[in-house]
């Protein structure tokens, strides 16, 4: 009986496409025929047309939050199958714990970002990024920065060891900012990619447009790009200088964003002895970043540097440790360490550890020459974890040229930290480096030093150690990228991640023009005042530049007295009045706080109302100070409105306001500014 191989297919314009096989892609653990691509040409105008056509008016629909409401839903849906992933994964040579990183780190990437876009996006599809300046002496012209929808399509190349974060990574961001994502994954672990793709789609939470999957080629895709395009890359830096310079790309300025394996370094300080807990910290980082995925990471640690009289005792735990890794079947409990992703990977990485050995000895390692737990293991991908020990440190040496993609990692060993710090920089860019020290001060001399190399630095002692995520696992709200030989690109890191996607324009014109574009109140516009207090104002029926100006206060000696002994804060500016005629004050002045309660009791409205709460407060100055004397009038105005589309125990809505207040003299004079967040509660639903 001949068992069919699955056939995986692309889904381009809304349809899976793909009918007769072609490439046969094999089991990393066994050889057996896991999937096969397809050979049926794909259209990249028809794809193109759709995303522009179809999946732009789709995405643009929603606004920043509610596309942040589909990322939280759709990483739900995926957590909820996220069972069915687990089981093709193992195909890819991945333990359980590699999978979680892969399958679990992608949904978790997509809360994160789902989170990003409710607290730091507005429901519009602008983003103001502020503040406004002023540009005229009258107040009359000013400017400021917006960022809004590029309008294009964001073209995802990704790499093998990683199909299901690789992908969902640059997705979030993409979608969030209202871009339709065309997504090429590594042919080796593209059977994973399409499983997960298939779930998205089954989701029925996207836009239609909003993801497209091509299984195998780009064909003439590039080619077909416009400069409203993004294109983002991982993999080789080999293959992201070939793309980088695609003529296409040249001609029209389009994007391009390169995320480039690079060999990445762990320093062990001086200051750390055999004893101390943060030798035996290194010595298991090293190790982990080694096995985990088959050292199979783009921030994998390939250059581990230590000081030469620690070189025997870090290769000596090196070696226990390492042997303890049992390798094979990943399905076997006992595994810890996997394959390689594929036989062309496990070819790959011998060749580069010949290369590798030009410069170094191998202390450790039997290459595929070693028998892996598991049946019918013989034609899988594995290699065993190898440590060496570089002879030849200097510029130009094997070592800080070549990367084995795999469970490979060599010893370099320094004299002082300036040697250290000189053979970190001569991987000639990194995305990662990790330092292990007990002491503050060498971190204080290694970090800035090293920074100007590498895209992320780890800090790694005792205090941290229990809550760190480690050298090797990129965080969403952190920047992933490098500088140099790791692409020069930026991935993640919050909201600059989303903020890549989008297109920045200043504007400039009156502060009301400003505000009307921008949608919130900058300061000078024109205003709306009338007889019902903003406070008595539902969410829906307050508008941006609904505006109090308030009745007058004059500040008394006795306030400030009171509100000392209330607050506890006797500062002699306050009290002594000799001292503050000596200050560049010249006189006694009101407690800065004392400014803001004040302001509060001008412009609150004390009765029951739609304002639920006060829960933030933003940009506070305090621009000059108040005397005794002093006349205080405060300008409440509604600045911004977010609806984020939340309801309360009682199943009532609300959004969150923030309103601008000023707080002036009587020369009208500015004391003090600020924004006060509110929770405003939607007027009630009948029954």
């Amino acid at each position: 009986m001949t068992v069919r191989t699955p056939q995986l297919q692309s889904f381009i314009a809304g349809r899976w496409l793909g009918e007769s096989p072609a490439q046969i892609l094999h089991s990393a653990v066994n050889g057996r025929a896991v999937a096969s691509t397809h050979a049926e040409a794909i259209d990249f105008g028809e794809a193109l047309d759709h995303a522009r056509q179809q999946g732009l008016p789709g995405l643009l629909a929603l606004d920043f939050q509610q596309r942040a409401a589909r990322l939280k839903a759709l990483a739900k849906y995926l957590t909820e199958h996220k069972e069915t992933l687990y089981a093709i994964s193992a195909h890819t040579g991945a333990t359980r714990a590699d999978s979680w990183i892969d399958i679990e780190g992608g949904s978790g990437t997509l809360f994160t970002y789902a989170s990003i876009g409710t607290n730091e996006f507005p429901s519009s599809n602008l983003l103001h990024e502020g503040p406004a300046c002023a540009l005229g002496k009258q107040g009359r012209f000013a400017g400021s920065h917006i960022l809004v929808p590029r309008g294009g399509v964001a073209v995802h190349i990704n790499a093998f060891n990683f199909p299901v974060w690789g992908m969902l990574e640059k997705f979030a961001p993409s979608f969030l900012a209202g871009m339709p994502c065309i997504v090429k994954p590594a042919t080796a672990t593209s059977y994973l990619a399409e499983a997960a793709v298939r779930l998205i789609q089954q989701s029925g939470l996207l836009p239609a447009g909003s993801l497209q999957l091509v299984i195998g080629g780009t064909g003439d895709l590039l080619d077909r790009l416009q400069p409203q395009d993004v294109v983002t890359f991982t993999g080789s830096a080999d293959t992201a200088a070939r793309l980088r310079v695609h003529p296409n790309l040249v001609a029209n300025a389009i994007p391009f964003n390169a995320e480039a394996d690079s060999l990445n370094c762990a320093i062990l300080g001086p200051d750390v002895g055999a004893d101390d807990e943060e030798f035996e910290l290194f010595v298991k980082e090293v190790a982990r970043e080694m096995t985990t995925k088959a050292g199979q990471k783009c921030t994998a640690i390939r250059r581990a540097i230590v000081p030469r009289q620690q070189v025997d005792a870090v290769a000596e735990r090196l070696a226990v440790r390492l042997r303890k890794i049992v390798v094979g079947d990943p399905a076997l409990e006992s595994v810890r360490m996997g394959p390689l992703a594929s036989r062309d990977q496990q070819r790959d990485v011998e060749q580069r550890l010949a290369l590798l050995k030009q410069g170094a000895d191998i202390l450790l390692g039997a290459g595929t020459a070693f028998q892996p737990q598991g049946e019918g293991v013989a034609e899988g991908a594995f290699f065993a974890p190898t440590l060496l020990l570089a002879r030849d440190t200097a510029a130009g040496s094997p070592v800080h040229e070549v990367e084995a993609f795999g469970p490979v990692s060599t010893l370099l060993p320094y004299d002082d930290l300036d040697e250290a710090l000189a053979l970190a920089a001569r991987g000639r860019g990194s995305l990662v480096a990790s330092l292990v020290t007990r002491t503050p001060a060498v971190a204080a001399r290694v970090i800035p030093a090293a920074a100007a190399w590498h895209g992320r630095l780890l800090v790694l002692d005792r205090e941290s150690a229990p809550e760190s995520t480690g050298h090797g696992s990129p965080l969403p709200q952190l920047k992933h990228g490098g500088p140099g030989r790791a692409g020069g690109g930026e991935e993640l890191g919050g909201a600059r991640a989303v903020k890549h996607y989008l297109q920045r324009s200043a504007v400039q014109g009156s502060p009301t023009m400003l505000a009307a574009v921008v949608g919130e109140h900058v300061r000078g516009a024109q205003v709306r005042e009338s007889d019902i207090h903003p406070f008595r104002h539902y969410f829906e029926d307050l508008q941006i530049g609904d505006s109090l100006s308030t009745h007058r206060r004059t500040v008394t000696e006795a306030d400030i007295v009171n509100f000392g002994c209330l607050s506890g804060d006797h500062f002699y500016m306050h009290f002594d009045d000799i001292s503050a005629r000596q200050s560049p004050f010249g006189k006694r002045i009101a407690h800065g706080y004392f400014v803001l309660s004040a302001a509060a009791g001008l412009f609150v409205s004390p009765a029951p109302g739609p304002v639920l709460a006060n829960y933030g407060l933003d940009t506070l100055r305090f621009v000059k100070p108040v005397g005794i004397g002093d006349t205080l009038r405060a300008r409440l105005t509604c600045k911004r409105k977010i609806d984020r589309n939340k309801k309360d125990a009682n199943g009532q809505g609300q959004g969150v306001v923030a309103w601008d207040v000023e707080v002036s003299n009587q020369d009208d004079e500015l004391v003090a500014s600020y924004d006060i967040l509110t929770l405003v509660a939607k007027r009630p639903v009948a029954a």
